[in-house]
């Protein structure tokens, strides 16, 4: 996810993401807005007034870790599941762990936009690419795990880069870290299991997700 706005974000699409405009749950976009490649806004300020509390080591369920990622932030993931990057116009490279099938995948990215909402206004706007069979279900604001962001919940017939395994159901979630700059992630899966194991894996990445730099190290165990 990401456009730099990390485009990746907005689609599905490993291409978007590292195109123009911000990054929409799938790719590596431009980190802001929808996985198209619009052009980058500027970049924002960090907001101390805004910024999450320092996370402190959360109780993971089993087949979870943390893990302190190469781009330096700290995230709970799935124990063996597998990373690639897509470079990004914006802030950091998106990054995406991938189940061993293939078929489930954790996605993250800096958003270029100034807010959480700002970014999601111009992914659903019509002049952001959507991955094909775009179906929107929900968007609301949430304010959990010590993040305050928005969250959109969408199906989509497929996915650019992905395996083919019937329609995709999407959890994407954009939020102010403990830095005051804006993240995403988002969690991908069939949407035969109706949405309920991408959510847990959102919810539970996000338990754990630690802007670079935030958090001690040594606090992963």
């Amino acid at each position: 996810m990401t456009l730099v706005l990390t485009l990746v974000v907005g689609g599905g699409d490993e291409d978007d993401k590292a195109g123009g405009a911000s990054p929409t749950p799938t790719g590596a976009v431009s980190q802001q807005s929808g996985p198209d490649g619009s052009p980058p806004p500027s970049t924002p300020s960090p907001t101390e007034d805004t910024a999450s509390p320092l996370a402190s080591t959360p109780q993971l369920p089993d087949g979870y870790e943390l893990y302190e990622d190469e781009e330096h932030f700290r995230i709970a993931r799935p124990t063996g599941w597998a990373r690639t990057t897509v470079a990004s116009q914006y802030g950091i490279d998106v990054v995406n762990y991938r189940s061993p099938d293939g078929e489930r995948r954790l996605q993250v990215y800096q958003v270029a936009e100034e807010s959480p909402e700002a970014s999601f206004a111009l992914y659903l706007s019509a002049d952001t690419r959507k991955p094909d069979g775009f179906e929107k279900l929900d968007l609301r604001p949430v304010e959990a795990d010590g993040f305050t962001g928005e969250r959109l919940e969408y199906r989509a017939d497929s996915l650019g880069g992905e395996p083919d395994i019937g329609p995709w159901h999407v959890y994407d979630e954009r939020f102010v870290a403990q830095d005051g700059q804006i993240y995403a992630i988002a969690a991908y899966g069939p949407d035969s299991d109706g949405g309920q194991d991408e959510l847990e894996l959102l919810t539970t990445a996000l338990s754990g997700f630690c802007a670079p730099y935030a958090c001690d190290a040594a606090s992963i165990d």
